[in-house]
């Protein structure tokens, strides 16, 4: 069986005035990470599904745990789509280097 293995691309921009704003925002950046999310930088996250299907899922159940106010958008690419991605300034994460597609192939 083959894979086409997707990414998610997920950006948020919460608002951070009040306690309660921080509370929210703190509570979605956990449940992110708890979901298998990785940061690729401040309040852009990604994760790796083994199929197309498998992300469609995902987000409908993300829609039900998004934080009302703010904004949270998301894009799905294929993985060779996402390792087009350039980087023109800093490095890879150490998370980046150890959660890719070649991580599950070769398992």
């Amino acid at each position: 069986m083959t894979y086409e293995f997707m990414r998610l691309l997920l950006f948020f921009d919460l608002p951070m005035v009040t306690k309660k704003d921080v509370r929210i925002y703190t509570r979605f950046r956990k449940y992110l990470i708890k979901q298998g999310y990785i940061m690729l930088q401040f309040s852009v996250y990604c994760k790796l599904f083994a199929n197309r299907e498998a992300l469609v899922n995902h987000v409908e159940i993300l829609k039900r745990n998004v934080p009302a106010n703010g904004q949270v958008r998301v894009m799905m690419v294929t993985e060779r789509q996402y390792n087009k991605m350039q980087l023109l300034s800093g490095s890879i994460t150490v998370q980046e280097k150890k959660v890719s597609a070649d991580t599950f192939i070769k398992l």
